[in-house]
């Protein structure tokens, strides 16, 4: 059992407790996409833990030595989501006396977990394709454009589908193909 619980410490799994047969699902999973660059949704009910998953599959990835930066895209005011992810240039908003770098910038290297994606406006999600895509976006006011080397994970809850009919969201265009 020790040896176990060191195995799962190691591979980044040490705050995941459970045995069922869907946390070993959820674990074999997160273990197949870690090592990939692949853009990984995560889907649950809110208070699941995703965020401990995506930390985990942040451990296990190459880029487990630079940054893992967390984005709560329902807790930000929609019309400030745009700056903080993308950063923004000195004067780009009222009131806004310095350059600021986005969290993608920040991320550089490493991951971004960007949590509730489903919350994000439909106006931003052409400019996430781009980042998906190109590795490429510009901050705020700038026309400038910065590039970056970032591993994305996303989350959210089930109600993503009903988002997709209603087309609030746009799924395959953000180039997420199936569920983890």
């Amino acid at each position: 059992m020790y040896l176990h619980k060191e195995l799962r410490k190691e591979k980044g799994f040490d705050k995941i407790v459970g045995d069922s047969k869907t946390i070993k699902s959820v674990v074999y999973a997160a273990k197949q996409v870690a090592s990939t660059a692949a853009t990984v949704l995560l889907l649950g009910e809110t208070g699941i833990s995703k965020e401990m998953v995506a930390n985990a599959i942040h451990q296990m990835s190459t880029c487990k030595d630079q940054s893992l930066i967390t984005v709560n895209c329902s807790a930000l005011p929609q019309n400030l989501i745009e700056s903080e992810l993308f950063g923004r240039e000195k004067g780009a908003l009222t009131g806004t006396h310095a350059q600021q770098a986005g969290r993608f910038e920040v991320a550089d290297g490493g991951t971004i977990f960007l949590d509730e994606i489903g919350e994000m406006p439909l106006e931003l999600q052409s400019k996430l394709l781009r980042v998906l895509q190109d590795g490429v976006f510009e901050r705020l006011g700038s026309a400038k454009t910065i590039k970056v080397n970032v591993r994305v994970i996303v989350a959210t809850c089930p109600d993503l589908k009903q988002n997709i009919r209603k087309k609030r969201f746009r799924i395959k265009k953000l180039g997420i193909r199936r569920p983890v």
